[in-house]
């Protein structure tokens, strides 16, 4: 499976520019899209699963030309979208057959296996009875995700995933989402959460401003922020200064004020220690220094 997007834009009627010149490659398994809330993370996945045209450039999934073959490629995509919705007056069983019947699994009791299987994969098997609109924010998110996922799509596109879901559902999530990578699949997951990316995905995107600032794996992403993550610890006056300059990651209190983890291409603190960087460190990094630059 291979996704290709080339010089692909988005400009709205208002003249609003929601994507500007994306190019990425995304092959099987799992591909991270970071960014934070209005980068244009949304736009391009609703591209991707046909709901919305491109204004210009070219999209091919799996050899399928987004505007020629939109059927074809339908027919292959998994989407749990942002603001996920359904018929709020079917059960929450009803709901995910219903969903599997549109996915293509037209034999009842294959359809009846699997929407069993996947309450229970979910955490949602004691409540298959529930009215759908009766479930809480985490439970009708699971239910979205197993309505994605039932079909075995080859391609699956998750937009925020995680929101509303507390740290034991995220780690579930998480862990499914791990375990169907390795199978013929690309899975596309956008969040602006940097903990839903550092565990599971090969490779990512960075977008900000509807531009790719960064496109490769974590791991390089993290290694061109070294030597620009610190730790100081410091008073409460001067904490009130490196505010002002300095992008602040973490504030712990210590016994003589504050332990600051901050980012910074040159910190004029001389008590400061340089510390090794993570994905955390790497994102805020980038979207506080390097997008005045257009990225790497």
């Amino acid at each position: 499976m291979k996704i290709q997007i080339q010089d692909l834009n988005k400009i709205y009627g208002n003249g609003k520019r929601a994507l500007s010149n994306i190019n990425l490659e995304i092959d099987n398994g799992m591909f991270g899209l970071l960014g934070p809330n209005g980068a244009g993370k949304s736009t391009l996945m609703r591209i991707l699963v046909t709901l919305m045209k491109p204004t210009e450039g070219i999209v091919k999934i799996n050899g399928f030309d987004l505007q020629k073959d939109r059927g074809e490629i339908r027919r292959m995509l998994g989407y749990l979208p942002q603001d996920f919705r359904f018929f709020t007056k079917l059960k929450t069983w009803e709901f995910l057959d219903y969903a599997a019947g549109l996915s293509g699994i037209t034999n009842k009791a294959i359809r009846s296996e699997k929407v069993d299987e996947w309450l229970d994969k979910v955490g949602l098997f004691d409540v298959r009875e529930r009215s759908a609109n009766k479930l809480s924010g985490g439970m009708k998110r699971r239910l979205g995700i197993a309505q994605a996922l039932i079909g075995d799509p080859q391609i699956i596109i998750v937009d925020e995933p995680t929101t509303g879901l507390d740290p034991e559902e995220r780690i579930r999530f998480r862990n499914i989402l791990s375990e169907i990578s390795q199978r013929d699949v690309i899975i596309i997951l956008s969040t602006h959460i940097v903990g839903d990316i550092s565990s599971i995905c090969q490779n990512l995107a960075l977008l900000s401003k509807g531009q790719v600032g960064y496109n490769g794996s974590p791991e390089e992403l993290i290694k061109k922020t070294k030597g620009h993550v610190w730790q100081v610890n410091t008073s409460g006056f001067e904490y009130e200064m490196l505010k002002e300059k300095y992008a602040i990651i973490s504030t712990i209190p210590s016994e003589d004020g504050w332990e600051v983890q901050l980012v910074g291409d040159q910190l004029n603190v001389n008590h400061a220690i340089e510390i090794e960087p993570n994905l955390e460190h790497a994102y805020v990094y980038f979207m506080e220094y390097l997008n005045s630059q257009n990225g790497f």
